[in-house]
C-alpha cells in the first residue's frame, strides 16, 4: 500500500513538471513569440510591433555566409555550430549573418540585444561598425522608416558552438534592458541562493555527514554552471574557455545527483553498481578531453554530442537504479529520492524534446530549471533529515533526562543508607572497643597471673585496639562531613582568613608555635558551604600544629590573580619522606610521623572537599624542612 501511494506522489511529480514545461515552452520560449517574422534575408517590421511589452526576436530570415556558403538563409538556432552537420569540416572559423530591417513607421530610438556571441563579434549597421568585443554585444540606433542592413561578424576557435547561436533582441531600450535585468536577476538568484545552501550546509549542519558535504557539492557545481551567463553578460576574458568550467561543473552536478541518491537509498552496492560508477567515472573524462581535441579534430563536435546524452542517460538509470532501491528499503527519503529522479529525466527528456526549439527569454533553459529544482528538492530532504534527528535528539535527551533523573535518585538512596550504615556502625562499635581498652587495663592494674608472654599478648590487644579506635573516629568524621548539608554562600577570602587566625593564634601560642596570615592585597570571593570551609583549614593547621615543634612557625597565605584564588598553609615541621608523598591523600593512609595519632582521614578530607569546591591541592614537602599545602579555586566573578 505504501508503494502505491509513493508512486501515485511521482506521478503526480511527472504530471507537475510536464505542465509546467509546457507553460515554459509557450510562455518564455524565443520561437513562441508572435510576428513579424524574416524571410529570404528581410523582416519587415512596423511602429506597432515596437509598443508591445516584450521584444521583437530575429531569429527567421538570416542570410548566412562562411568559407563554404554565401547568402544562405538560416534561422538562429538551426546549427550550434559553423559544423552545420558535416562531421569532416571544422566547427570554428568565421562567419557573418546578414538582415534587412525593413521598417515603415515614425523615427525612434532602439536597441538591438546579442546574446552569447562566439567570443569576438563585430556588429555593422548600413556598414557602419556599431560594436565589438566577445561576449553579449549591444547597439542603439535611430531606426528610421526605409531599409537598414544588419550584419553579425562572428569568430570562434574553441568550445563546441560557434557562430550566432542565440537570437538577438530588438526593441526599444526600455524593453531591452527590463527583458535582460529580469534575466540577470535571476541568474543571480540562482547563483547566490545554491552557494548560500551550500555553505548552510558545511557550517551549520554539521550532522549532515557525507549527505551533507555531497549535497553542499551538488550546490557549488549548480552555481558554477549558472556562472556562466555573467561570464558572457560581462564578457570576461575567460569567455572563449568557459565551456571547459561549464562542462565539469555538469558532470559534477550529475555525479553529486547519483551520490545522494546512493547515499539517501542507504542500499548495498552491488556488482551492477560498479560497472555504472565506472561509466560515470570514465565519461566525464573522455568528455573533457574531447573538448579539447574540438579545436584540431572536427568530429569530435559530434562525438561529444552523442556521448553526452548517453552520459546523461545513463546517470538517469543509475538514478532510477538507487531510488528503486531506497524505495524496496522502505526508507523516508525515497520519496526525494524518486522525486529527484522524475526531475532528473524530465529535465533529460525536455533537453533532448526541444533541442534548438526553446531559448527563455527573461529566466532559465528546462535544464537550469531542472537543476534548480533538484538542490531545492535535496535541500528539502536534508532539512526534513535534520528535523528527524532533533526529534530524535529530543526523545533520546529526554529519555536520558528520565534515566538521569532515576540513576541520580538511586545513587542518593545508596548514598544515605551508606551514610545510616556507617553512623550505626560507628556507633554500635564504639561501646566493644572501648569496653576492651577497659578489661585490659583492668588485667594489666590487677596483675594477677600476669607473665611475661600474657603482658606482650596484652600488647598486641592494646595496638590493636587504638586501631580500631583511630577507624572509629575516622568513621566519625566522615559521618560529621557528609552530614554537612548547608547550602553554600558566597564568602569574602580575606574575612575567612581573619577568622582562621582568630581560631588558631591561641593555640599555636600555648604550643610556643609562631602562628601568621598573609591576606591577598585585593579581596576575593568564593561559594562554599562555611562548615566544609572550617573543617578544611582545621585538617589542614591541626597537622601542622602536630608537625611542628616549639620555636617553629606557621603560615597561612592567600594569592588572587588571573581569576585564581591561590591559598597556601605552610610549616616549618618535620616534613613528609619523598616516597611517602604519593599516598598521603589515600583515605586510612597514616604516614611514619603520625603512626601513634593519626587516623589517615584527615589529608583524605581536605582534599574531598577542596575537589567539591572545584580545585586542586598540591604539596611539596622534605624531612626536616617542613611542609606546604598549596590550594588552588576560581575566583568568582
Amino acid at each position: 500500500m505504501r508503494q502505491w501511494k509513493i508512486w501515485g506522489q511521482l506521478c503526480c511529480v511527472l504530471a507537475l513538471l510536464t505542465a509546467f514545461f509546457a507553460v515554459l515552452f509557450y510562455s518564455d520560449n524565443k520561437y513562441q513569440t508572435p510576428p513579424p517574422y524574416g524571410k529570404s534575408g528581410v523582416i519587415e517590421l512596423s511602429g506597432q510591433d515596437f509598443e508591445r511589452d516584450e521584444p521583437v526576436f530575429l531569429i527567421d530570415g538570416w542570410l548566412l555566409t562562411d568559407r563554404r556558403v554565401t547568402d544562405m538563409p538560416t534561422y538562429i538556432g538551426e546549427f550550434s555550430s559553423l559544423q552545420r552537420g558535416d562531421r569532416q569540416v571544422s566547427p570554428h572559423g568565421q562567419a557573418c549573418y546578414r538582415m534587412t530591417l525593413r521598417y515603415d513607421g515614425p523615427s525612434r530610438i532602439v536597441s538591438a540585444d546579442f546574446s552569447q556571441l562566439a567570443y569576438y563579434y563585430a556588429v555593422f549597421l548600413d556598414g557602419e561598425q556599431l560594436a565589438d568585443g566577445g561576449g553579449n554585444g549591444r547597439i542603439t540606433f535611430l531606426l528610421a522608416s526605409g531599409d537598414h542592413v544588419l550584419e553579425v561578424e562572428t569568430s570562434s576557435g574553441q568550445g563546441y558552438y560557434s557562430g550566432m547561436y542565440y537570437p538577438p533582441a530588438l526593441g526599444e531600450a526600455g524593453i531591452i534592458s527590463k527583458t535582460r535585468n529580469i534575466q540577470s536577476f535571476s541568474y543571480a538568484l540562482a547563483f547566490a541562493i545554491p552557494l548560500a545552501l551550500a555553505a548552510f550546509t558545511l557550517f551549520l549542519w554539521r550532522t549532515g555527514g557525507s549527505l551533507g558535504r555531497w549535497f553542499a557539492l551538488l550546490c557549488c557545481c549548480y552555481a558554477l554552471y549558472m556562472f556562466r551567463y555573467f561570464v558572457f553578460l560581462f564578457s570576461m576574458p575567460i569567455a572563449q574557455y568557459w565551456f571547459f568550467a561549464q562542462s565539469l561543473a555538469l558532470y559534477g552536478m550529475c555525479w553529486c545527483v547519483v551520490k545522494l541518491t546512493s547515499l539517501a537509498s542507504d542500499a548495498k552496492a552491488g556488482r551492477v553498481w560498479q560497472w555504472m560508477r565506472a561509466v560515470l567515472i570514465l565519461l566525464p573524462a573522455v568528455l573533457l578531453l574531447l573538448c579539447l581535441f574540438i579545436p584540431v579534430w572536427p568530429q569530435a563536435v559530434f562525438l561529444h554530442g552523442r556521448l553526452t546524452d548517453v552520459y546523461y542517460a545513463a546517470t538517469f538509470f543509475c538514478t532510477a537504479f538507487w531510488a528503486a532501491r531506497g524505495d524496496g528499503a522502505e526508507r523516508w527519503e525515497s520519496r526525494y529520492t524518486l522525486a529527484g529522479c522524475a526531475v532528473f529525466g524530465a529535465g533529460l527528456f525536455a533537453n533532448l524534446l526541444y533541442s534548438n526549439r526553446f531559448e527563455p527569454i527573461r529566466f532559465f533553459w528546462q535544464f537550469e530549471w531542472c537543476g534548480i529544482l533538484l538542490v531545492l528538492l535535496f535541500g528539502a530532504m536534508m532539512v526534513s533529515r535534520s528535523r528527524r534527528i532533533l526529534r530524535e535528539n529530543d526523545v533520546l535527551t529526554n529519555h536520558l533526562e528520565e534515566q538521569v533523573k532515576e540513576r541520580t535518585e538511586e545513587v542518593m538512596q545508596l548514598l544515605n543508607e551508606r551514610k545510616a550504615f556507617f553512623s550505626d556502625m560507628a556507633h554500635d562499635l564504639k561501646a566493644p572497643v572501648f569496653a576492651t581498652q577497659s578489661f585490659i587495663n583492668a588485667i594489666r592494674k590487677s596483675g594477677v597471673g600476669v607473665d611475661r608472654e600474657l603482658r606482650g599478648y596484652l600488647d598486641q590487644a592494646e595496638a590493636k585496639q587504638r586501631e580500631m579506635a583511630r577507624c572509629l573516629e575516622g568513621l566519625s568524621a566522615i559521618n560529621a562531613l557528609d552530614k554537612i548539608e548547608e547550602e553554600r554562600v558566597r564568602v569574602s577570602l580575606k574575612e575567612t582568613l581573619a577568622e582562621v587566625y582568630a581560631l588558631y593564634h591561641g593555640e599555636a601560642e600555648v604550643r610556643s608555635v609562631y602562628f601568621f596570615v598573609k591576606p591577598p592585597e585585593q579581596d576575593a570571593f568564593l561559594t562554599v558551604q562555611p562548615k566544609k570551609l572550617d573543617m578544611l583549614f582545621e585538617n589542614l593547621i591541626y597537622n601542622a600544629l602536630k608537625a611542628t615543634p616549639p620555636n617553629g612557625r606557621i603560615t597561612v597565605s592567600a594569592q588572587v590573580g588571573d581569576g585564581k584564588i591561590r591559598v597556601t598553609v605552610e610549616d616549618s615541621g618535620c616534613g613528609i619522606r619523598e616516597e611517602e608523598l604519593p599516598f598521603i591523600f589515600r583515605r586510612f593512609y597514616v604516614g611514619t610521623n603520625n603512626k601513634a595519632n593519626g587516623t589517615g582521614l584527615g589529608l583524605y578530607i581536605v582534599q574531598s572537599i577542596v575537589s567539591e569546591l572545584g580545585g586542586t591541592i598540591g604539596v611539596r614537602s622534605a624531612p626536616g624542612e617542613g611542609t606546604a599545602f598549596v590550594m588552588e579555586f576560581l575566583q568568582d566573578a
